[in-house]
């Protein structure tokens, strides 16, 4: 029983580690319409940011500052942010498809600088000895699990809580115009061009910050943890979940990082151990399947966006 509560308490807070992100890419895309196939670069500058303030000091490697954990998560997302903004900046009036390859070509370029920026980031063998949140607990698993889900709920209830009232917000209400008709929301004076750079940096500042709590959590990073395969499945997640909603984020989040882990489990189960390498592919396949399946059904995803009956732009 004491296993399962801890599985199930591991499970929960790498699964909302996951929603965070979420919530970061329903900024851009959801309420924004931004198509940014770079997820996985800006949930890497969150973790390796975080991860070189807090380390202790190691030989041949810049950072190792050994500063508090809370430290690293505030400053995750700050220059996960800054980065966001100023590749915003370049490129956020491509529209559609080139800001898809744009983005997804500057998730190629941060994931090859952590392979091969070995004194930065510790190249192929990355970052080890992340101090984690209540580490004087880790010989307890049930404890330290159930503590670091009480902590990860917390910071996601709070992200929640501050986006759903940005949602209602004058400045949310203008990111949907956006979103429905530009023209008709700089034909009332909006910068229509300066909010996609909020809207990008903060969502990109977002997914920081789950970066750095997934890091402080598993305790190691390394560059093949932020590849293609993290953006895809946040995608399916939010599209399962329902796009423009923030609680469609989290529970597309939970569910396919359930089918994720579950989908494993049985791949390690009934496949030959030979075989498992390659039969890994499958969880992509069974999520792939997943999300068209539901597409046919519920083009909205489970929870679709909530109408918001507002004055719209004229705050």
């Amino acid at each position: 029983m004491l296993d399962i509560l801890a599985y199930a308490a591991f499970f929960l807070v790498t699964a909302l580690t996951y929603g965070i992100i979420c919530l970061g890419l329903n900024v851009q895309w959801g309420q924004t319409g931004l198509f940014n196939v770079g997820v996985a670069g800006f949930v890497a500058i969150g973790a390796y940011t975080s991860a070189l303030l807090t380390t202790p000091d190691a030989a041949g490697r810049f950072g190792g500052f050994g500063l508090p954990v809370w430290l690293g998560w505030i400053a995750a997302p700050l220059v996960a942010g800054a980065a966001a903004a100023l590749i915003g900046a370049i490129t956020l009036r491509l529209r559609a498809d080139y800001l898809a390859i744009t983005t997804f070509g500057i998730a190629i370029a941060i994931q090859l600088v952590a392979l091969n920026a070995e004194t930065l980031t510790g190249g192929p063998f990355g970052i080890g000895f992340i101090p984690r949140a209540f580490a004087g607990l880790e010989d307890q698993p049930v404890i330290f699990n159930l503590a670091n889900l009480l902590l990860v709920g917390l910071v996601t209830a709070l992200l929640y809580y501050g986006l759903e009232r940005l949602t209602r917000s004058p400045w949310g209400r203008v990111l949907r115009a956006i979103r429905e008709d530009e023209t008709a929301a700089q034909s009332l004076g909006k910068n229509a061009n300066l909010f996609r750079i909020q809207a990008f940096a903060l969502g990109s500042a977002i997914m920081g910050l789950g970066g750095a709590i997934g890091a402080h959590f598993i305790g190691f990073i390394a560059p093949e943890n932020y590849v293609s395969a993290m953006t895809f499945q946040v995608w399916a997640m939010l599209i399962i979940g329902g796009s423009g909603n923030n609680k469609g984020a989290l529970l597309g989040a939970v569910l396919v990082w359930g089918l994720w882990s579950a989908s494993g489990a049985l791949l390690a189960a009934f496949v030959p151990a030979e075989y498992q390498a390659r039969a890994a592919a499958l969880q992509i396949v069974f999520i792939g399947v997943a999300l068209a399946a539901l597409l046919v059904f519920r083009p909205r995803g489970l929870l679709g966006e909530e109408k918001i009956v507002s004055r719209f732009l004229k705050d």
